[in-house]
């Protein structure tokens, strides 16, 4: 990937990020606000506004169902609190929580699967994978994950699989209809965000430490290259029009800008 760097204010808000994951739906964007236990809904055309709705306690990551206007926000919980890791369903257009659905443990990132018209939800410890139908909400299966801490996750929608990236230093690629774990990787250590950009079929997964960005061809699993960021730098947006990658260096209160041909 080829780099620039410029101050953040240049950077567009979807994103993954670390304390308070983003996400841009046509016209809207979602954020977790953990440190309330909201999710805002904010519009970006006619007369922009916010708006916010509670859910369960230290939202996290976010995934959208736009047939439904059906957004899930997975929850870290409090583990002072028990039965507080949980995952609550928005009803967008009617700006209210409409159900809440207990996990078994911490949980990480989420996305929406179009084709089986279901979330995927990854939970650290014990790490699986949940599968929650949107409407009636409801638990529809768990895949376990033979490694810890799945964390960051993104799908293949056409080819039907899933990315995961685990604390324990491996990525897996997953069955998105039968939970199987497929291929295996090394990654260099504890990840964070991952996107998968499906006109290149290459996967971009954001390690903190050392500072990294690796990137994976996906069709097969294999690492095409390394690319150095700055220790702490875990998070990461993509533009997938243009193969935009960015990632916010910490350190030097910068952003790195990476263009994938």
């Amino acid at each position: 990937m080829n780099q620039c760097v410029t101050p953040p204010r240049e950077l567009w808000v979807a994103s993954r990020m670390g304390n308070c994951p983003a996400y841009a739906a046509p016209d809207l964007v979602f954020t977790s606000n953990r440190g309330e236990n909201t999710v805002g809904i904010f519009t970006t055309v006619d007369a922009p506004s916010v708006e916010k709705v509670g859910v369960g306690i230290r939202p996290n990551g976010l995934a959208y169902d736009p047939r439904r206007a059906r957004l899930l926000a997975a929850h870290v919980g409090d583990p002072a609190i028990p039965g507080s890791c949980t995952v609550s369903i928005v009803d967008v257009r009617a700006r209210a929580r409409v159900a809440d659905l207990a996990v078994a443990g911490r949980t990480r990132w989420t996305v929406f699967d179009p084709v089986a018209d279901a979330f995927h939800v990854n939970v650290a410890d014990p790490p699986q994978i949940v599968v929650v139908d949107p409407e009636p909400a409801r638990i529809r299966r768990i895949a376990t994950v033979p490694h810890a801490g799945p964390h960051g996750l993104d799908i293949d929608v056409a080819r039907r699989r899933l990315f995961v990236a685990c604390d324990a230093g491996v990525l897996l690629e997953v069955d998105a209809d039968s939970g199987k774990v497929l291929s295996t990787e090394a990654i260099a250590g504890v990840p964070d965000v991952v996107f998968f950009n499906a006109r290149l079929a290459h996967l971009y997964v954001a390690i903190g430490e050392p500072g990294v960005i690796e990137v994976f061809q996906t069709a097969p699993l294999r690492r095409l290259e390394t690319v150095s960021t700055e220790a702490g730098a875990h998070t990461l947006s993509f533009d997938a029009t243009r193969s935009v990658v960015c990632a916010f260096l910490p350190a030097s209160h910068r952003a790195s800008v990476y263009g994938d041909a």
